[in-house]
């Protein structure tokens, strides 16, 4: 399932249980148009969607330089993070990787 961030107050409480792949993304972003109808296929973990113009702060905090970025969360413990434009096969071997950790 793909959400779109409405309130960077509930960044934490989204990521803290359960699987989470965050992309950081904006909308002018070609490899990140590119990667979006990849993330709404994935049905093996939810999909988070933070638009960095949008949301400075968090992009500041956790470091976006470029975009898209994508952070893989388990039970709100950041386990991964990628940039660029992955493949449906990179970002299922990397949530493979992680959910046997």
């Amino acid at each position: 399932m793909v959400k779109h961030l409405e309130n960077a107050k509930d960044f934490d409480d989204i990521v803290a249980k359960g699987y989470i792949l965050v992309d950081f993304y904006t909308e002018w972003c070609g490899p990140c148009k590119m990667l979006a109808p990849i993330l709404e296929e994935i049905d093996y973990m939810d999909v988070l969607k933070v638009d960095a113009d949008k949301y400075t702060d968090l992009a500041m905090k956790f470091g976006i330089m470029s975009v898209p970025t994508l952070c893989f969360y388990k039970d709100g413990l950041l386990m991964q993070k990628e940039i660029g434009y992955r493949t449906p096969e990179e970002i299922k071997d990397i949530y493979k990787k992680i959910s046997e950790n």
